[in-house]
């Protein structure tokens, strides 16, 4: 596949086009692959029906107080910025749509990754309303304008540096519900979260291969690609009110922070697509990899001081008997 020479190494339209098209034989495989690893389950299974009850309103029952919840803030604040993540579906299913196409096995893919992705919102909602979790009003409250804001890629729509975004976030997103789960201390969100958890997993893995394949038909551009997304990653719920006062409580936590980040998410995917060992790179992809050596160097010197002030502040709060 020809690519561009401009600074970037960004392919243009038609390079993409056909790029697409080159790769659908390969998303052929791997749907095949995933629809015959996907095992069937059932949202309702992990929800305790028989623990619910009216909240307040029309049907009169019990408003909703703080104590009602066995979950502790932390677990509650991951839980909530998890489902406030999965609400925006319908905006991630429209920006992979317009990127990917809907027809032919990227379309098929593009709508049973959706299908799978729809239960995971539904299931946590459920869940935390049933177990009177959370508080229903703030809750829907912030869904409301959460999804309002919607979500645009950082990427537009361009396929290279989004399949490597998807392979990364879907990774991240396993470990943030996996962890949340054990964090909890309820068996039962620890296993409806562990469900979930396999899904992201499964797609991470279609996405990786993919983005191995991008990698043997346009080694240079991709390699610019993940520079770009490694250097530029967030979440796709940073756009939830009051993130980075989240992000910061789950970091404490170590449900998810940016040591995970870069040991558990960005290094076994660079690892499984051989980026450090590609010998198929011309100079602007060489240049590429330095860059990315360099910055993964600095994404471990960052997350150092990010250990040390965290075990300090947690020293302090030992001290004075405070929880995190």
């Amino acid at each position: 596949m020809p690519q561009s020479t401009d600074a970037g190494l960004t392919l243009d339209r038609t390079q993409e086009l056909a790029l697409l098209r080159e790769l659908e034989p390969v998303v052929e495989a791997n749907l095949n692959r995933h629809l015959a690893v996907a095992k069937e389950w059932f949202p309702h299974a992990y929800v305790p029906w028989s623990a619910g009850e009216d909240f307040d309103g029309p049907l009169g029952g019990r408003a909703w107080e703080p104590e009602q919840s066995k979950l502790d803030e932390t677990a509650r604040t991951s839980l909530i910025l998890n489902l406030l993540t999965e609400d925006n579906l319908p905006s991630y299913h429209h920006e992979i749509a317009l990127m990917f196409g809907c027809d032919g096995a990227w379309g098929t893919w593009v709508h049973r990754w959706t299908a799978e992705e729809g239960r995971h919102g539904a299931a946590i909602r459920d869940y935390l309303l049933t177990t009177r979790a959370v508080d229903p009003i703030a809750l829907e409250r912030a869904r409301m304008t959460h999804m309002s804001v919607g979500y645009n890629s950082p990427f537009g729509h361009r396929v290279v540096n989004s399949v490597a975004y998807v392979t990364f976030q879907e990774l991240a997103t396993r470990i943030s519900h996996r962890n949340t789960g054990s964090y909890s201390g309820e068996p039962l969100c620890d296993q409806l979260l562990a469900k979930i958890a396999n899904d992201e997993n499964l797609h991470m893995v279609f996405y990786r291969n993919l983005l191995a394949a991008a990698f043997d038909l346009a080694p240079d551009a991709t390699m610019t690609a993940v520079l770009d997304v490694v250097k530029r990653f967030q979440m796709p719920g940073s756009t939830v009110e009051n993130y980075t006062r989240k992000s910061v409580r789950i970091a404490m936590a170590g449900i998810y922070n940016l040591r995970i980040h870069r040991d558990e998410v960005l290094m076994p995917v660079l690892r499984q697509v051989k980026v450090l060992e590609r010998a198929d790179l011309g100079p602007a992809g060489e240049q590429a990899r330095e860059e990315l050596a360099t910055l993964l160097d600095s994404l471990d010197t960052a997350a150092h001081r990010f250990e040390e002030k965290r075990d300090a502040h947690l020293a302090r709060q030992a001290s004075r008997g405070v929880g995190v």
